[in-house]
């Protein structure tokens, strides 16, 4: 019969395990998108969808957190922003989307790194995937800046890619807030100003809005055709230290040779 404290140990081990962490944070972003599913967010953008008991600085606190854990349930922030601005105008709504962006990623950013990142970092795997982490392992801020500033990145999908480098957290959040900082405005002024859809303020948020969303489509376009370009290059000239293919050999193996007829 085991001893309990033998097995007591073997049992807390096996709960702190990275795949046991891995499977809590599987549970626990299932479980708020499935909450998210229900709730219905879009109701955000309704007369009587967000309707806090308190006013003033409170409300705008109130909406600041729960924008925050909304995006740990992938609410989209497009419609959070909206609805900051909608709601609270662009003097108080932009503080709580920004506030709600730097927290959001924060909270994601701390699930990731505790939960997930021991069980997903030794299966990183790929020439995309190892750049990305060494970038934001060596180059935190910066790299994470350019990922806020290109909107083509999803939110989440930035936050938990850099809980699993080595990017520390005080620069991840800093570049965070900076990063997100226009587009955020953007769709702030646009939800201010959504009763007044001529209004020029309206049109000009929404004219930013499609001059980034056609410039990042534009970078990705250039990138897939830069690295595809560097793929060709070096099949065609070889680093050194590489021999260059034999044109007689094929993916199949050496081509046949006739035999020689006997005299």
């Amino acid at each position: 019969m085991p001893h309990p404290v033998g097995l007591a140990v073997r049992c807390s081990r096996a709960l702190l395990s990275p795949w046991a962490r891995f499977a809590v944070l599987v549970l626990l972003l299932a479980a708020a998108g499935a909450v998210v599913i229900a709730w219905h967010p879009q109701r955000l953008l309704t007369a009587h969808g967000w309707q806090p008991h308190t006013s003033g600085g409170t409300a705008v606190l109130l909406f600041a957190v729960a924008y925050g854990l909304a995006t740990v349930a992938f609410v989209p922030r497009p419609l959070l922003n909206a609805a900051a601005g909608a709601l609270y105008g662009i003097h108080a709504g932009l503080p709580a989307a920004i506030g709600g962006t730097v927290l959001g990623a924060g909270l994601a950013f701390l699930l990731g790194r505790f939960l997930g990142r021991d069980a997903v970092r030794p299966l990183l795997r790929g020439r995309v995937a190892l750049s990305l982490d060494r970038q934001l392992s060596k180059h935190g801020f910066r790299s994470t800046l350019a990922l806020r500033l290109f909107p083509g990145v999803p939110f989440a999908a930035a936050n938990y890619a850099a809980a699993v480098s080595r990017v520390r957290l005080l620069p991840f959040l800093t570049a965070t807030a900076a990063g997100s900082a226009a587009n955020t405005a953007a769709y702030v002024v646009a939800g201010s100003r959504a009763a007044s859809p001529t209004s020029p303020v309206f049109l000009l948020a929404l004219g930013f809005l499609g001059v980034t969303g056609v410039a990042a489509t534009v970078i990705a376009r250039g990138a897939h055709t830069r690295s595809r370009a560097a793929a060709e290059a070096l099949v065609v000239d070889p680093p050194a230290g590489v021999p260059p293919q034999d044109p007689a050999v094929s993916d199949a193996g050496p081509r046949a040779t006739p035999a020689r007829r006997s005299a």
